[in-house]
């Protein structure tokens, strides 16, 4: 049979799969949130538009004008508050998908957060993922710190990994957060034959190097994975399985692929566990 027959019967089977669960209650619960999400950043949107990736002003080490969870977190665990923070959003987005997300890291008190912008024209996970490991470089020579910690949404935690497990980021990324990311890839991807797309197909080149071993990787992995996630097909495929990787998966429950990002208990756990360097996040 020819690849396209391949990829054919692959994207019904993806579209069977979907079809057998759509009518279930988290499903149409979640549909209404996502919903509800996409308008207001269909709204916000095209201010992402404007200029490319964004940077953050100067850390800023006194307590002068801070709120009480801003001084709590710089009093309790100053590394914490200075570590840089950086946004990679997902494919055809841009960084607006993080604003509240990066309103609450400021509120509790993280100093240095930067976003992660690319093309939805882009061809290629890896050559992105050389672009952020300039950039983190970048971040790092600036706020004159070690480390940074990634947090990426959907393709963005993607090329976040690629950069830590194969090019060495694992010196410099402390802690990659994602979100909805295709890390086993997606039988949805199978509905698309752009090249980008390919590449989270559960049998690309991409999910095959990402599989092979990856010794003494010291980052810290924390994989969200919604249980209605309607672009990660199955949605266990969102879960990191990797022996040599210091991987949590995270249930959400009821969430859409796109309100990953904006939901208040995400959000709540990532500052939480950003805010204690040490510590490992329960897991579901």
């Amino acid at each position: 049979m020819g690849s396209w027959q391949d990829d054919l019967r692959g994207a019904l089977d993806g579209l069977a799969y979907g079809a057998r669960s759509a009518l279930s209650p988290s499903v149409l619960q979640g549909a209404a949130v996502e919903l509800g999400w996409l308008t207001t950043h269909l709204a916000m949107y095209p201010l992402g538009l404007v200029g490319g990736t964004q940077r953050a002003l100067p850390s800023r080490l006194n307590l002068a004008g801070l709120g009480p969870a801003q001084r709590g977190l710089l009093v309790s665990d100053v590394r914490a508050a200075g570590t840089p923070i950086l946004l990679a959003h997902g494919i055809i987005d841009n960084h607006t998908i993080f604003a509240l997300m990066r309103r609450q890291l400021t509120r509790r008190g993280f100093s240095s957060i930067h976003t992660f912008s690319y093309s939805p024209l882009t061809l290629d996970v890896r050559r992105t993922a050389e672009r952020m490991g300039r950039e983190i470089e970048a971040i790092c020579e600036e706020s004159g710190s070690d480390q940074i910690h990634v947090i990426g949404h959907s393709l963005g935690g993607l090329i976040a990994r690629y950069y830590v497990q194969r090019l060495g980021g694992d010196e410099r990324v402390h802690t990659c957060v994602t979100l909805g990311t295709p890390h086993q890839g997606t039988i949805a991807a199978k509905l698309l034959p752009w090249p980008l797309v390919k590449q989270v197909r559960p049998d690309s080149d991409l999910m095959a190097e990402l599989a092979e071993p990856a010794p003494d990787c010291r980052t810290r992995f924390v994989a969200f994975y919604s249980d209605v996630d309607q672009l990660i097909v199955p949605q266990r495929r969102a879960r990191i399985r990797h022996a040599d990787l210091l991987a949590s998966n995270v249930r959400v429950h009821g969430v859409g692929h796109l309100s990953l990002p904006f939901h208040g208990e995400v959000v709540h756990q990532i500052t939480g566990m950003l805010a204690h360097l040490d510590e490992q996040p329960k897991t579901a």
